[in-house]
């Protein structure tokens, strides 16, 4: 069972009171590249505590409809909405200003810092005054400073990576970097979570670490989350509902019993091997 100590608990008490109000809408979105249309007319509503994934084929737009979601695509047709607010024309940072975090099939972090450094670096949205701030000392900057350090040692405590929070993300192994971008997405305090295949690349052991997090999470955080994943059993275990897309096409939605017997469903995705 994960270690969390008092503070952590805190925070999730905190957080919890924030989420009963979280509804992020996605309302007919079209996306094209030239002559490709990555994604038509796809639609989703997210809020409260539920994990919502996105299945489908390599290039069914799963990855293209997260990046239209945190602002780094805009779609070409729709609306994305958040807590009644139209995100859709909003640039990234905005979006992660207003609680949107994600993580990212490729792995973004910086490779020359260290764990404790990449999630800080996640915290500058957090941080008041200007940036000649710190070359002058004022007594309140290093209480900021302190409480985001403190916040980022609840995290690292949380996904368990005090063996290796001085140590430079570079050298780390590829399972463990993948934990470092999850505690760097929970540094920007998401109020709705983005991850794009976390457990890609990773061994059997590595995975269960991974979905344990994502679990205690969203029974802890009662963050809601949307997952990109491509093991099936991984998707079935920890889904309260499924999307499936096909060549950019929203084929089905619905509880992983009633995808699990979709016959498009089937034929798309689940009765072919990747």
């Amino acid at each position: 069972m994960l270690k969390s100590g008092p503070k952590v608990k805190a925070q999730f008490r905190s957080m919890r009171q924030d989420q009963r109000k979280v509804r992020l809408s996605v309302d007919g979105v079209h996306l094209s590249f030239g002559g490709v249309k990555a994604l038509q007319d796809v639609s989703l509503d997210i809020g409260g505590k539920e994990i919502l994934a996105i299945i489908g084929p390599n290039g069914a737009g799963k990855t293209c409809l997260l990046n239209c979601i945190s602002g780094f695509y805009r779609p070409d047709k729709g609306k994305i909405t958040f807590n009644e607010q139209d995100i859709t024309r909003l640039a990234p940072h905005k979006i992660a200003e207003l609680g949107i975090a994600r993580t990212f099939q490729n792995i973004e972090l910086y490779t020359g810092l260290t764990t404790l450094e990449n999630m800080m670096a996640a915290r500058h949205m957090f941080l008041k005054g200007s940036i000649f701030t710190p070359a002058i000392y004022f007594p309140w900057v290093h209480k900021e400073e302190v409480e985001h350090r403190e916040r980022v040692e609840e995290i690292i405590d949380f996904l368990e990576l005090e063996s290796v929070r001085k140590q430079v993300v570079g050298t780390l192994a590829y399972g463990t970097r993948k934990v470092v971008e999850l505690g760097r997405a929970l540094a920007l305090e998401p109020r709705i979570l983005l991850l794009d295949e976390p457990m890609a690349g990773m061994n059997l052991e590595e995975k269960e670490d991974m979905a344990r997090f994502i679990v205690d999470i969203y029974e802890e955080m009662e963050i809601p989350i949307i997952l990109i994943e491509h093991d099936m059993e991984v998707v079935m275990d920890l889904s309260n509902r499924i999307m499936v897309l096909d060549f950019g096409s929203q084929i089905a939605i619905g509880s992983p019993d009633e995808i699990k017997t979709n016959p498009q469903v089937i034929n798309a995705y689940i009765g072919k091997s990747d």
